[in-house]
């Protein structure tokens, strides 16, 4: 059977060889790879890929170019709709263009003399073979020029005191090679400090950079000159003058075509704390809100960081449309100065959504329906209100007990938040608050759930911050208070558990009233500076961190009270018991760029969480569980573990007692761009859980140090993406190799696959990592 198919496979490959050829015209060859090789290891061949503008067809993988393969699949007749459809799907043959692969050589090699190796030379290798061609790009750097001394010209000692102030982040030094790029990035960094400091009209073609070679030899003396102020060539040359900001201005609501008091006279007007605020009609932003999320000052100098970071401030505010910061000259006191004028729009602050939604839980239809309305200038703060109210109904087939008090399942909630642009925190300094940048929100949940079963009320309230940077993001929960309340229980479902409490506590305790009052923190790093779903075109990798608690707080004031809780059964907030827990989680993802087609993933996850004090075990929705779209891959979700785990004395799986207190994923993906907008991955997954307390209910499911890396599960498969630009839907197939649950040699079904037994499907939105 195996020889077969890789024989079929072979006999395919060969057909479509075959069939390529006849688009390969007379004296031309397929261009079949390419590469750039370096004589110097200090010249990185990967700097220069870039370049290249003539590649060679796509491979999956990197090893099969199916595109091309499909592509010659198609015949020489373009009216056939079968032709037109391979040609469409697959990739034309790259033909070898030597022009273009000139013009490549000749780009490389002016990088390469730019990086200060002057001298440097690029040739092509051609290594041809019946009528595919390899191309190599052949690098000879030779000798680099390296500075060997640095003198600044500069005549204006102000400016040279900034420059000589901040000196020790300068990017040329002694010894170093003559790179051009790194000279000009040194006069972007020479005048960001200068457009710092009041230097309003400074740009980096002010510097100006003298190299001198040392008696024919490799050794470079370099100079910085700088340039006296001029605006034309005609211009008086004349010394920079450093500007300051005379007054700030705000204005609101429309565009106004001259910046000055001229030009606003059709506008109402207000002085807030000594600045000047326009606007038409009404002010719809509190002065304070503007103040606040600016940061250039008057009879200061201007400072292009402030500006800058103004803009970004601005930004954040979701009630504006947008927002602009100008600059006019005006002569004050026989000086010169300027006026800032900061204009901003609002946008639409009112806005509602419907939704409308179909449901299938194990053949029950059902469908739900959403309305959301949002208000996102609620207080004249660029508050963001929202409000959200959902019901769903499902019809639930075979409970026809006269116990039940509705025959079908019904819910309907509401959600609310109010988000506010700053940290809303009493004590708080306002140099705290502007450096931290958080968003402050608070939210509200009720949920009513009515089943024949049971019915059952979920209540839910948080206060919460968010701040982040360019890589950075922090959230910090302050408090989240869950509650759940179970008013009533059907005669027969309460006999239920009452029949399984002895043998699943899990069970049992998921039904039960509970009180969760938990602070947490959540912190990410992404080197990319780009929190988003896509693959990056670049190595990459990104972090994740998260703590929680909950219920310290509570059993520190119960203790206080209580010496002991009543009838030892744990102390209780309003009659409720709370849960106490601390729980700890770990992401690292690291992304490893080939090509611009190719890319492999790695990535290891951990959790940790401890019930104690008030609680012998974790609430359900707190513990860990394995398997599923973004886990162990060969086991559907709630499948896997803890440990060896291996169900219920039936045979069956329960999802209630296969959850654990500790968690370990660790996943390897190779992810290749197929066609159009398609992109595959194979991957091979490992992983499980595992219970921190021994529990009769999950036999083999307790860590064990000396244990617990037998129990690890393993899986491999494959995966397809479609790549729509605002969303990624997966689908991935994965295959047990490894199996934990079972022993001996159907501990290792990869040695005898079975598609019936060992394959698991899913799909999702996003990747998984």
């Amino acid at each position: 059977m195996k020889k077969s198919l890789i024989g079929l496979m072979a006999g395919f490959l060969l057909l479509t060889s075959c069939s390529v050829s006849k688009f390969i015209p007379d004296n031309k060859y397929l261009l079949d790879e390419v590469k750039i090789e370096s004589d110097t290891k200090e010249v990185d061949p990967a700097l220069f890929n870039s370049y290249i503008r003539q590649n060679p067809n796509a491979k999956w993988f990197s090893q099969v170019k199916v595109p091309m393969h499909v592509y010659g699949l198609s015949g020489r007749d373009s009216t056939k709709w079968i032709n037109r459809f391979f040609r469409k799907i697959g990739q034309k043959p790259e033909i070898f263009n030597e022009e273009i692969a000139d013009k490549t050589r000749a780009e490389i090699e002016k990088a390469v003399r730019n990086m200060g190796y002057y001298s440097a030379r690029v040739t092509l290798g051609e290594f041809i073979r019946r009528k595919k061609l390899k191309l190599t790009y052949d690098i000879h750097a030779g000798k680099p020029y390296l500075i060997e001394s640095i003198l600044y010209d500069i005549p204006d000692d102000s400016i040279y005191n900034l420059i000589k102030r901040d000196s020790v982040h300068t990017l040329i030094h002694q010894g170093m090679p003559l790179d051009a790029n790194v000279l000009d990035q040194e006069r972007i960094r020479l005048t960001s400090i200068l457009m710092s400091n009041g230097y309003y009209h400074f740009n980096k073609d002010f510097f100006v950079y003298q190299a001198d070679t040392v008696r024919n030899s490799h050794m470079v003396d370099l100079t910085v000159h700088l340039m006296p102020y001029q605006l034309q060539k005609e211009d008086i040359p004349k010394r920079h003058q450093p500007l300051k900001v005379h007054t700030v201005n705000f204005i609101t609501d429309q565009d106004v075509v001259r910046l000055d008091e001229n030009g606003l006279t059709d506008f109402d007007s207000i002085i807030y704390k000594g600045y000047p605020m326009y606007f038409k009609d009404k002010l719809y932003f509190r002065p304070k809100l503007l103040i606040d999320f600016n940061r250039i000052k008057s009879n200061s100098f201007y400072n292009d960081q402030d500006v800058q970071e103004t803009h970004t401030l601005l930004n954040r505010l979701k009630a504006l449309r947008y927002s602009n910061i100008t600059f006019q000259e005006v002569t004050v006191n026989d000086s010169t100065q300027l006026d800032a004028y900061i204009s901003v729009a609002k946008g639409k602050d009112k806005s509602i959504q419907f939704e409308i939604e179909g449901t299938n839980s194990a053949g029950d239809l059902g469908a739900a329906a959403a309305i959301s309305l949002q208000h996102r200038n609620v207080f004249k703060g660029s508050e963001t209100f929202t409000l959200k109210l959902r019901g769903a109904y499902e019809a639930i087939t075979g409970s026809n007990n006269q116990d039940f008090v509705n025959d079908n399942y019904t819910e309907f909630g509401v959600e609310s938040s109010l988000n506010f642009p700053q940290f809303m925190f009493p004590f708080l300094s306002k140099a705290f608050k502007q450096k931290v940048r958080a968003t402050s929100e608070v939210d509200l949940q009720y949920t009513k759930q009515i089943r024949p079963e049971f019915t059952r009320t979920l209540a839910a309230t948080a206060w919460s911050y968010k701040w982040s940077n360019e890589r950075r993001q922090h959230k910090f929960d302050l408090l989240n208070v869950n509650y759940v309340y179970m008013p009533r229980k059907s005669t027969v479902f309460q006999e239920y558990l009452d029949d399984m409490s002895a043998r699943n506590s899990l069970l049992r305790a998921s039904y039960e009233d509970q009180l969760i009052v938990r602070m947490g923190y959540t912190f990410t790093y992404n080197s990319a500076g780009n929190m988003t779903m896509r693959t990056l075109k670049r190595n990459s990798y990104s972090i994740r961190f998260n703590i929680e608690e909950s219920g310290n707080i509570l059993y520190g004031f119960s203790k206080a009270f209580h010496a002991t809780p009543k009838d030892n059964k744990g102390y209780v907030m309003a009659n409720i018991p709370f849960a106490q827990y601390v729980k700890g989680d770990f992401d690292y993802t690291k992304n490893f760029q080939i090509d611009d087609r190719n890319s492999m993933v790695f990535h290891v996850g951990t959790g940790l969480a401890y019930p104690y004090g008030n609680s012998k075990i974790l609430p359900f929705e707190k513990r860990y569980f394995s398997g599923g779209a973004n886990s162990v891959r060969g086991w559907s979700i709630r499948s896997l573990g803890p440990g060896s785990y291996q169900g219920t004395e039936d045979g069956k799986m329960d999802f209630i007692k296969q959850t654990g207190d500790i968690k370990l994923d660790i996943n390897f993906e190779y992810r290749t761009h197929l066609f159009w907008k398609l992109n595959g991955a194979a991957f091979i997954d490992a992983g499980n859980i595992w219970t921190i307390r021994n529990d009769t209910e999950q036999k083999n499911g307790l860590f064990k140090f000396n244990d617990f890396y037998k129990q690890i599960a393993v899986s491999y498969g494959l995966g397809i993406r479609f790549d729509l630009d605002y969303l990624i839907l997966r689908f991935d197939g994965g295959m047990k190799s490894v199996n934990p649950m079972k022993h001996g040699k159907d501990k290792y079904p990869i040695l005898d696959p079975k598609f019936s037994r060992d394959f698991a499907f899913h799909f999702a939105v996003g990747y998984p990592f």
